[in-house]
């Protein structure tokens, strides 16, 4: 009998709706102190309470004085009070100036602050201050930082869904902020399967079997997962075997938000994970239309969802960054989670494209253009090593040298 007709390959950008779609973000959340919320996503806005800076201040060490006491270079003015930072100025006598300090508060009355370097100061008499010979011109407003203006009494500074980093951290801290509010950490469950899979440290390379390979996508996997900010549970590696598939799945949906599988996830008669799914939850198996991956699933399994990437190490790292990550980020609230690509010029000829979208290792030269690695095999693990980022190639598309191409950084994918 023949076979049916296999269904087209289902286009990248309509499997991410429909993953989406079952992105519902986790309910959850928790109060996490500023300086341990690296990574976190948050789960309401932060609202200032206050200006920043508080008042408006001086952003250099040197003088602060009225313009129109200084309306030629050259003019000598008596220095009427020494103000550093953390101190409180008094209004500025008309005819004199300050000495200030950069982050000090702007006295009253003075409207411009001269760097140092522009002025001379004048020897101490009589247990005074001083005198400071005005060398530039000022202008109104030279050097002032204003109150507010980094951040306004009741600014949004932080918004709801942002993905927080070393700048939010810092800004969040600027408002006096100790704690944040954030998504709670995705659970996830992984497992790999396969007889042919050894763990490192498990047997010496000398005396692998025939056949044998280390597991190296659980090393990665458990990265990637851990820097999106989940929490990993590693269930190691579940021999090809029915029983023991749905042994694994019905452990994993235990307590999860996600189970995570590499290999098995084809239609080989070793290929369990199918059947195993189907038996205990749902299951969508998509050919999806891009290199290297193609194969992938997704299901669920009670309140868990379900994602099986391939086994070739290179297709399970990229389906994980295209389809796993924004899906992942969207459980923890992040509203924008797709790729972004920026234009870059290719250093380097692709005769033959496949009709499905390519993934391409590449990394930058010294010239900022694009050079490709020699292997593109979807088990190179060495190419993703070298490279420092995918090409996003579209079906069935050449590439010629000087050929504009959209370059997605791995520092922007695996951030």
């Amino acid at each position: 009998m023949p076979h049916p007709p296999r269904p087209p390959l289902l286009p990248l950008d309509d499997a991410l709706i429909q993953l989406m779609a079952h992105a519902t973000p986790l309910d959850a959340t928790e109060s996490v102190a500023v300086g341990e919320a690296d990574g976190r996503v948050l789960a309401q806005d932060v609202v200032s309470e206050l200006h920043v800076p508080p008042l408006d201040n001086s952003a250099m060490d040197g003088y602060a004085l009225r313009c129109a006491d200084a309306t030629a270079p050259g003019v000598t003015l008596g220095i009427s009070q020494r103000i550093p930072a953390g101190a409180s100025a008094q209004p500025l006598l008309a005819g004199t100036a300050a000495r200030i300090f950069t982050g000090a508060p702007v006295p009253a009355g003075a409207d411009a602050v001269i760097m140092q370097e522009d002025c001379t100061a004048l020897p101490v008499a009589d247990g005074g201050l001083g005198q400071v010979q005005v060398n530039s011109l000022p202008k109104a407003g030279q050097n002032i930082r204003r109150a507010g203006e980094d951040v306004a009494r009741s600014d949004v500074v932080l918004s709801r869904g942002q993905r927080l980093g070393p700048a939010e951290l810092g800004l969040a801290a600027s408002i006096g902020m100790a704690a944040l509010q954030v998504a709670r950490r995705p659970r996830v469950a992984l497992f790999s399967t396969g007889n042919e899979l050894v763990m490192p440290g498990a047997v010496a390379p000398q005396d692998m079997p025939p056949g044998a390979i280390y597991n190296s996508n659980r090393y990665f996997l458990i990265a990637l997962l851990r820097r999106l900010g989940c929490v990993v549970t590693d269930l190691g590696i579940v021999p090809d075997h029915r029983d023991a598939t749905i042994q694994a799945l019905r452990q994993a949906a235990k307590g999860h938000d996600l189970i995570l599988t590499s290999g098995g996830v084809s239609v080989g008669e070793e290929d369990h994970i199918k059947p195993a799914v189907q038996s205990l939850g749902t299951l969508d198996l998509w050919q999806i239309a891009i290199k290297p991956g193609k194969p992938f699933a997704y299901g669920s399994i009670g309140d868990a969802h379900f994602m099986g990437l391939p086994g070739n190490p290179v297709a399970s790292f990229v389906t994980f960054l295209v389809l796993v990550r924004p899906f992942l980020l969207r459980l923890q609230g992040v509203n924008r989670v797709a790729m972004k690509a920026i234009a870059a010029q290719a250093n380097f000829t692709w005769a033959r494209p496949d009709k499905r979208r390519e993934f391409l290792r590449v990394r930058r030269n010294a010239d900022g253009g694009l050079e490709l690695f020699s292997n593109q095999s979807s088990g190179v693990l060495t190419s993703a090593v070298w490279g420092d980022g995918l090409i996003d190639n579209p079906p069935g598309c050449a590439i010629a040298p000087g050929d504009t191409v959209r370059f997605v950084p791995f520092s922007e994918l695996l951030a």
